[in-house]
Parts: C-alpha cells; sequence; structure tokens
C-alpha cells in the first residue's frame, strides 16, 4: 500500500530466474534508490555499472525523474538484470516515447523482454534436472 500523500506514478515489473523488481517512477531530481539504497553506494562497482545503463542510454531523461526499485528472491545478478530492466521499462513507461524504446531494444533486448529460462525440475534417480548416480559395471 502507498503511504498517505505520497504519489506513486507509474510502476513496472521485471523477471529474471525468481528475481522479481518492481520500479516506480515519478517527476523528480534523477535520484535512483534500489531497495532503499542509493544507486551510488551498490557495491561491487561493475553491478552499479550494470544497472546503471538504461539511465546512460536514456540520457536527460533519465535526471528530471526519480525511480524507486524493490527487488526480491534470487542471486545478486538475477537481482541486477531484472533492477536494470525494471527500471528500462519504467522509463518507456513513462515516457510513452518509442525512440526511446527502439535505442534499448538494439543494445540489450533484455532490457525490455523478461528472460523467460528458468531451472529445469529434478528427474528421478538423479541428483538434479541431468545429472545421474554412476553405474557401476563390475
Amino acid at each position: 500500500m502507498a503511504k498517505k500523500g505520497k504519489k506513486l506514478g507509474i510502476t513496472s515489473k521485471a523477471k529474471k530466474k525468481t528475481a522479481v523488481a518492481r520500479a516506480s517512477i515519478r517527476e523528480g531530481k534523477g535520484r535512483v534508490r534500489i531497495n532503499k539504497k542509493s544507486l551510488e553506494t551498490i557495491e561491487p562497482k561493475y553491478l552499479r555499472m550494470f544497472i546503471a545503463e538504461p539511465l546512460a542510454i536514456a540520457g536527460d531523461i533519465a535526471k528530471k525523474v526519480d525511480i524507486e526499485v524493490s527487488v526480491k528472491g534470487g542471486g545478486f545478478m538475477a537481482q541486477a538484470v531484472s533492477a536494470r530492466s525494471a527500471i528500462a521499462k519504467a522509463l518507456v513507461a513513462y515516457t510513452k516515447d518509442k525512440e526511446l524504446e527502439k535505442r534499448f531494444r538494439a543494445y540489450d533486448r533484455l532490457l525490455l523482454v523478461d528472460d523467460p529460462r528458468r531451472k529445469e525440475p529434478k528427474k528421478p534417480l538423479g541428483r538434479g534436472a541431468r545429472a545421474k548416480k554412476q553405474l557401476s559395471r563390475r
């Protein structure tokens, strides 16, 4: 639930494996927060740069909006991929700009389309989806 008097703006959702990111975008000063932490404080640096890619592609548009992202589930890399995708989807939904959407698609299609791959289910007689118990020939 949104707090009283706080405007939510436009929301978007993105998934990667079991990580789910929800982003809300509203007019502001260019602040980006992920799980209530500023984007500048995210470590390691390559993750910060990876998440900031849609902001760099958007350019001036990103400096006029505040983006709040909440991410749950999955590992750190899946969370980064889903957060990045949620930010890109939110920017496209907020601006309704077809040119921006084309730039995102040309750079990386996964910015706008969720990765459909999921974990394969475990099979009988094995430890996992493909691994099987070793056969003894003696």
